[in-house]
């Protein structure tokens, strides 16, 4: 049997538009495990799709809370994806093979996208560093097109 590959090429910016069903797990180093549900949307705008996030997040020991979030995902000439904070700064780029890191001074994210099961898809991040420490693994499951 076939080893399964752990990506296939990104899909066009376009084919994420619409809900996507989230789920959340982050495991910190030392404490309990962290849960987040909720929807992502991609919808048109700021010269590519801005992506909104909102669910609830749930830690052992604290109660449910509202959290959400947002990037702005532009697709790149020749190919991939460049994902920017909401304010417009760059945050990492999306390539065939889906690995990417970003340089938070003076910590390390670094992620590996699994388009794989598309349209169900996946983020694997695992953050290094003095101030952070922890692996945080999503995964999208559409609701409705664009």
């Amino acid at each position: 049997m076939a080893a399964r590959r752990a990506w296939r090429l990104v899909p066009d910016l376009a084919e994420f538009e619409g809900a996507w069903r989230l789920e959340r797990d982050v495991v910190h180093a030392g404490a309990a495990p962290a849960r987040f549900e909720g929807e992502a949307r991609f919808v048109p705008g700021k010269g590519g799709l801005v992506y909104r996030e909102a669910g609830v997040l749930s830690m052992a020991g604290q109660p449910p809370m509202r959290a959400e979030r947002g990037y702005l995902w532009r697709a790149r000439e020749g190919g991939g994806i460049d994902v920017a904070f909401e304010d417009g700064r760059f945050f990492h780029r999306i390539t065939e093979g889906g690995a990417a890191q970003h340089w938070c001074d003076p910590d390390m994210y670094e992620v590996r996208y699994d388009f794989e099961d598309w349209p169900d898809w996946s983020a694997r991040w695992q953050v290094r560093g003095p101030r952070k420490e922890y692996r945080m693994v999503s995964r999208f499951t559409r609701l409705t097109g664009p």
